[in-house]
């Protein structure tokens, strides 16, 4: 644990230093370990993080932010499932205006499906949890491609579907283009 509370100390004098805190009065009030948590979380939260993960490697846990920790972890987790629903709400308007609009569509619209097929996949091989969650991340991103395909189009939403019409596997396979309804 030597190393581990060398590389802890390195990174707080560096961190103290900004704080204005003395040397003495820092390891009195702190036992030689973070400013309070809350004050650095809420005032900076880049050295909060660079903080937490140097506590973490040295094997601090006492002295670690536990509460604040756990928080942005979950935060991860909601983000990540946040890319999926953008992701495939992207993937869905195009979808949806490549079925309602045969007129217009063309490379740039291709290129847009198959990178957005590629860019879910990849996230799903990246957060295979997430799979469990897609019924209700296509129902979310359906909404919101309909709102975005009847603003970008100019066609009524009640134009598409209420719900989503394709399978995931139909959405993400690369052989899959919706059949064209003229309007």
């Amino acid at each position: 644990m030597g190393n581990g509370k060398a590389l802890v100390d390195a990174n707080f004098k560096t961190l103290r230093a900004g704080w204005g805190a003395t040397s003495s009065a820092w390891e009195r009030d702190h036992g030689g370990y973070g400013m309070p948590e809350s004050t650095l979380y809420d005032s900076d939260f880049y050295a909060w993080a660079n903080e937490q993960a140097a506590l973490l490697r040295a094997g601090q846990l006492s002295a670690a932010d536990i509460a604040n920790i756990a928080e942005e972890i979950e935060s991860m987790g909601r983000s990540e499932k946040r890319e999926l629903v953008i992701r495939l709400t992207v993937l869905l308007m195009h979808l949806l205006k490549w079925r309602f609009q045969p007129l217009l569509q063309g490379p740039s619209w291709r290129a847009t499906i198959r990178i957005q097929r590629s860019d879910v996949a990849d996230h799903l091989a990246d957060n295979p949890s997430l799979k469990a969650q897609l019924p209700e991340a296509i129902a979310r991103a359906y909404g919101k491609a309909v709102m975005e395909a009847a603003a970008e189009t100019g066609l009524p939403e009640a134009t598409f579907p209420t719900a989503c019409p394709w399978s995931f596997d139909d959405i993400v396979s690369e052989a899959f283009w919706p059949e064209s309804e003229r309007h």
